[in-house]
This record gives structure tokens, sequence and C-alpha cells, in this order.
């Protein structure tokens, strides 16, 4: 479900873009957050927790908890709820702890 045209902020929604979630082609709207954007496809499974190994989705949509991680471009365990999408843009599940221990970064 979108809101196309709000009352107060007018018609909305009017750029399209194409982004790959899971090498996935899927339609979102340049004004959107990943988050919406996933979700508004289908998309509710974002990643896995880290101890329990349950999903994880949106949750507080305002980018104070990190339930809904993923991966965008390349870097790793950014909140989807705080990036808007671009044209193009990969993004995969959070499905383990980063990489932050290889060649990438000095160690």
């Amino acid at each position: 479900m979108h809101i196309e045209n709000h009352p107060v902020l007018g018609k909305q929604l009017t750029k399209p873009v194409t982004i790959y979630f899971n090498n996935k082609k899927y339609k979102a709207y340049k004004q959107q957050t990943v988050a919406a954007a996933l979700i508004a496809n289908g998309e509710i499974k974002f990643g896995l927790s880290r101890k329990l190994i349950q999903a994880r989705g949106l949750f507080c949509s305002r980018g104070r908890c990190c339930s809904c991680y993923i991966t965008v471009n390349g870097e790793e365990h950014v909140r989807s709820c705080m990036v808007r999408v671009e044209e193009g843009m990969e993004i995969y599940p959070n499905l383990e702890d980063p990489e932050v221990r290889s060649d990438d970064y000095g160690d």
C-alpha cells in the first residue's frame, strides 16, 4: 500500500526506480526508504537474529533498534529504515555478523 497523494505533502511516489533484493528485481520509488520499498513488494524478512536465528524485519521505523539491518551495495549492517532507495541498488538480507576482521578493514 502506498500513499500516492498525501493531503499535506501532495503528490508522492513519482520517480520509479529498480532495486534488487536477493538478486530479485523490484519496483520502488525514489522517495521511499529501503524498508518501505521492500515491504511494499511483499518482502518482510530482512535477515536473521544473531542469538536465536529467527527472522528479523522492520520494528521501530525510526533507526533506534537494530531489527532491520540489511546489506546495501556491499555495505553490511545498514538500517533499512534510514536509507532511501536509489536506481540499481543491490540489497541482501543480514544473515550473519559483519565481516570486520578482513583485509578490507586493515587486519
